[in-house]
């Protein structure tokens, strides 16, 4: 089979009146969400974003969460999930909004969850999840 012709479609004339829709809509309205979600995503979406790092004794959780007080945080790790979840206090005028913020990330079995410690400093959360001595690498000496 041999495509002749191929005619791109009219968005404009099948939108109705008034309504032009774009053909990457679906695309940049993904890009948007995922952007969002990756920059600033806090007050708009209600997710704090993090990152999530390991390395050979350790996983890290790194949260962003600029404007939050140390006493506004709450980490809890239950059911192999570790949830975040922060109050943001933003005072306008004569009223105080408060703006909440979670994140839930599922965290394997192989973390001693005796052991977890967290650290907050300069608007930045940083959560330690160290690693059971089973799963640590380990050199072998060849002899």
């Amino acid at each position: 089979m041999r495509l002749v012709q191929y005619t791109y479609p009219n968005y404009r004339a099948l939108a109705p009146a008034g309504f032009v829709r774009s053909p990457w809509g679906g695309l940049e309205d993904e890009i948007n969400r995922l952007l969002g979600a990756s920059t600033c995503g806090g007050a708009e979406t209600g997710r704090i974003p993090v990152e999530v790092r390991e390395d050979q004794t350790n996983a890290y959780v790194r949260a962003e969460l600029p404007g939050v007080r140390r006493e506004d945080i709450n980490v809890e790790l239950a059911d192999g999930t570790l949830t975040i979840t922060a109050t943001r206090k933003q005072q306008t005028g004569d009223r105080e909004e408060t703006f909440p913020l979670s994140r839930a990330i599922t965290v394997p079995e192989t973390v001693q969850a005796d052991k977890i410690g967290a650290a907050y400093e300069n608007g930045v959360l940083t959560v330690t999840l160290p690693k059971a001595e089973a799963v640590k690498p380990r050199k072998i000496v060849v002899g």
